[in-house]
């Protein structure tokens, strides 16, 4: 026999599969409800522990920088020291004291050089000492997210280990049942869903009113939803509405209490 086509299916049949769909999903949603913070925590902290891998890479190039430059500027000064030594040493040998205030500007720019390179080196050093205390930190960081990550990931998995063989068992569930369900009618479901703050995309009639937002309906919309003749949804939320009896949902017959009888007060004859 050839497999109905979803959309040949009567509003009654349509709806009823659509809520159990909506039954496994509820399922669903409670155990993501039960692994509670934890994967949001555990993507929060391996999202930051990259980048304190990253924080510490350009750390460590920072202080790298900085020896290269302190490297550089010694080297500088050891030339500046060496050019100081050749000019005194050429100093004896001028022929005038033009040649003589020549290399004494010399020396003396070589010392000013000097001074500037040292000064440099000294701010330098003063820059790697806070870098490196900044590295020694960030590290400390990382190691205790890290052990911080171990551990959410060790309680993540405990529960997905016991709730994974339920979990996939209603999917696969859910899978089958989607292809039972009119795409159109099906998309329109999981958008509702989707923007529904409960996850619910179809919901009952409960004491006149919407279950999902609580919003009375009139009772003619009420009796169009137990006609089930054709799609209706809640004119508030926009959730699709089911009869409960389709539903298969039970609901407490409100019992009205009797009226109190009145007391017949008797008039006193008047004397």
């Amino acid at each position: 026999m050839a497999k109905k086509d979803p959309s040949e299916f009567t509003v009654e049949e349509k709806l009823k599969s659509l809520y159990q769909l909506q039954t496994i999903l509820t399922e669903i949603d409670k155990i993501k409800i039960l692994r509670g913070e934890l994967p949001l925590e555990v993507k929060d902290l391996e999202d930051e522990i990259v980048g304190l891998g990253t924080r510490i890479e350009n750390i460590t190039n920072d202080i790298k920088k900085v020896r290269e430059n302190i490297v550089a500027f010694r080297e500088e000064m050891e030339q500046s020291e060496r050019n100081i030594a050749k000019y005194t040493e050429d100093q004896n040998n001028v022929r005038n004291n033009r040649e003589f205030d020549v290399l004494n500007k010399e020396i003396e720019y070589n010392k000013l050089v000097i001074e500037h390179d040292e000064k440099k080196i000294n701010e330098a050093r003063r820059d790697e000492k806070a870098k490196s205390e900044d590295l020694e930190k960030t590290k400390t960081q990382l190691d205790e997210r890290q052990k911080d990550l171990e551990l959410k990931r060790s309680e993540l998995d405990e529960i997905v280990a016991e709730t994974k063989a339920e979990e996939e068992k209603l999917r696969e569930q859910a899978r089958n049942l989607e292809l039972s369900i009119d795409p159109r009618l099906l998309a329109s479901f999981k958008r509702i869903r989707k923007n529904s703050r409960n996850g619910l995309g179809i919901v009952y009639v409960e004491r006149d009113a919407c279950a999902g937002c609580f919003s009375k309906i009139p009772p003619q919309r009420q009796m169009d939803i137990r006609m089930r003749k054709k799609i209706i949804v809640c004119e508030n939320c926009g959730r699709i509405m089911i009869d409960p009896e389709l539903a298969g949902v039970k609901q407490e017959q409100i019992v009205e209490a009797p009226a109190p009888k009145r007391r017949s007060i008797r008039r006193k004859s008047a004397e």
